[in-house]
């Protein structure tokens, strides 16, 4: 085991280790459940965005889905048997079952989320939910 030197002052916020700590898990659970897709999120003005890879997938076998502003995508890719017979260089391919689950950055209207996919590329669509403005209440007094 090696020993890693602490530096108090470059810590950016008193949360990162925690952070760090909670996305190595779901990166370590995602690799127990097979691979973890890649992917981009942006937004325009109306929607979040979501991009990943998932080339020699078939579409039918992906699973997507959305509670409480979390993305989840998962699916199996198909398993070719690794042949035997091959002196292997380099084995970088990934193949079999997937997963990925997300922290949406925004309130999102899941129920209304679409998908495409197209050229091995999946893009998922998610309207933003409009914020709702807080409502002032007036006090009135007692007296008369």
């Amino acid at each position: 085991m090696s020993l890693i030197k602490w530096t108090p002052f470059l810590a950016d916020s008193p949360f990162e280790g925690m952070d760090k700590m909670m996305s190595d898990l779901s990166s370590e659970t995602a690799s127990q459940m097979g691979f973890s897709p890649a992917v981009d999120i942006y937004e325009d003005k109306n929607n979040m965005i979501i991009e990943t890879q998932l080339a020699g997938i078939d579409p039918a076998k992906v699973d997507i889905s959305i509670a409480n502003d979390v993305l989840t995508i998962k699916g199996e890719g198909e398993k070719k048997s690794e042949v035997e017979d091959k002196n292997y260089y380099r084995k970088e391919i990934r193949r079999g079952s997937f997963f990925r689950s997300i922290q949406l950055p925004t309130q999102v209207v899941g129920d209304k989320a679409s998908a495409i996919s197209a050229d091995g590329v999946l893009k998922i669509s998610v309207p933003k939910a409009t914020l709702v403005k807080p409502k002032t209440i007036k006090i009135q007094t007692g007296q008369k």
